[in-house]
């Protein structure tokens, strides 16, 4: 996997994401029968539906719209958590002929993809996830992610009056074949342990909300139903665990999460949820269009950050979204009002003032 640390950094938003230097040999890969589709076929693997709603709900949304008003034709496929289909997808995307792919690794599985597109001349994108033998990589500042929750543990903590080198934290991270649960995990063990946190207990990391609801639960077990914060790595298993803290009827849990999802917002205006991670997708997915662009045009993109190894890194910039700024992730047209204010959540939404 490619090395996290940074050793440029700059923000990077929409157009301004792609600086041209010159022209280069855009992308190849012959196809017996798709004639020129190579040059403008962007095939894109999305890697799940079920670790986060965002993937098929606004990143496929946003890459296709993008792709397609530049003028070409988007392949979006989802492997649906399968290395095997993540496989039979990209040999088939291939076959049929990319100018560009942009892949979202699962357990490893783009690595042997981006080393036969580069084999054939194709550009390949890290889209979100980093991994070995992509040519560029776009994403939030990943540690940023996880510091923000680190400090949302704390903040939840001081809410409720303990103090973090005494109360009992249980860590829920990612699945740890995921480069980015890594990153997560490093900067919020940053700034709880800074802060004098130590877990308490820590289960396998996982992408699955109802996993993490068990390991959760068996951990609340361990610990004789005594918890006063949970680091969990985003709002699909932060929920799971949130249901364990309701059958258990414990209140003023200090909860993390990410993605900002409508689950997420709603826990969150209700206080179940001290705060969530906001990554507007609309802003990763904009710049992923344009690098996509640029290379599709036969141009060679600079980018102002780059990972330890010189990979070029288009990073966005991650926001903490407590009750209060819910209403700003609504503005922004991520999330409709009408889906996070349901009946149950409207009294919250009209505290926070969260409109339509």
């Amino acid at each position: 996997m490619k090395k996290s640390s940074i050793l440029a950094v700059g923000a990077l938003t929409g157009a301004a994401a792609v600086m041209l230097a010159g022209c280069a040999g855009g992308g190849g890969g012959s196809t017996e029968d798709g004639g020129d589709a190579e040059s403008t076929r962007a095939c894109v693997i999305l890697p799940d539906a079920a670790s986060s709603a965002r993937w098929e709900n606004l990143d496929r949304r946003y890459l296709q719209e993008g792709l397609e008003a530049a003028g070409f034709e988007a392949d979006i496929q989802n492997a649906q958590d399968d290395v095997e289909a993540f496989a039979t997808i990209a040999d088939q995307q291939l076959t049929q002929g990319c100018g560009v792919m942009m892949l979202v690794d699962i357990n490893g599985a783009a690595v042997a993809v981006a080393e036969r597109a580069t084999a054939e001349g194709i550009p390949v994108i890290a889209y979100d996830r980093s991994f070995e033998g992509s040519d560029y990589y776009v994403s939030f500042d990943n540690v940023e992610v996880g510091r923000l929750q680190g400090q949302t543990v704390l903040n939840g903590l001081e809410a409720a009056g303990k103090d973090p080198a005494t109360a009992t934290v249980v860590y829920m991270g990612g699945d740890p074949t995921d480069n980015n649960a890594g990153m997560f995990k490093e900067g919020a063990v940053e700034v709880m342990e800074a802060a004098g946190i130590t877990p308490a207990a820590e289960p396998p990391g996982v992408w699955d909300g109802a996993q993490s609801q068990t390991n959760f639960e068996q951990a609340l077990t361990s610990l004789n139903g005594v918890v006063d914060g949970v680091w969990v790595a985003n709002d699909t298993n932060a929920a799971g665990v949130i249901k364990v803290l309701q059958d258990n009827n414990l209140t003023g849990v200090a909860v993390s999460g990410q993605d900002a999802d409508v689950a997420g917002l709603q826990n969150v205006l209700l206080g179940w949820q001290t705060a969530t991670v906001w990554k507007p997708i609309e802003e990763l997915a904009t710049q992923a269009v344009d690098l996509a662009v640029a290379l599709l045009n036969g141009e060679t993109p600079e980018a102002d950050a780059e990972l330890e190894d010189g990979t070029p890194f288009f990073q966005s910039t991650p926001i903490l979204v407590g009750p209060e700024q819910v209403k700003d992730v609504i503005a922004s047209g991520q999330t409709a009002y009408d889906e996070v204010c349901t009946a149950d959540v409207l009294a919250a939404c009209e505290q926070y003032g969260v409109t339509e």
